[in-house]
């Protein structure tokens, strides 16, 4: 079997009823003997190398990391509002509090 390639991609040969609708053409054309041999931008690019076979491992043979439980929404909660709290009241009294006049 003879595959015949344009660009790297596999096209049918020109001798299969190939035909030019734009043109209306339905006969068959060839290149002249040796007119790609010195129209070597014509041919079609060299097949590109073939990438590094990865070896499979099986699932069970995966090192999964260690996923912690997450925190509870009410422990949060419970932590962090008074964080929040004890923060502004900081806010309030060391940088808000001297820049306000009392008459």
């Amino acid at each position: 079997m003879e595959v015949w390639l344009s660009s790297g991609v596999p096209v049918q040969p020109p001798w299969s009823g190939m035909s030019c609708p734009a043109r209306g053409a339905f006969h068959q054309t060839s290149f002249p003997m040796g007119y790609l041999e010195r129209h070597p931008e014509l041919t079609a690019a060299p097949e590109p190398k073939p990438l590094a076979k990865v070896p499979a491992r099986p699932i069970k043979d995966l090192d999964l990391p260690v996923v912690r439980p997450p925190l509870q929404r009410r422990v949060l909660i419970a932590l962090g509002v008074p964080v929040i709290a004890f923060a502004g009241y900081e806010l309030y009294q060391y940088v808000l509090a001297p820049t306000i006049h009392h008459h």
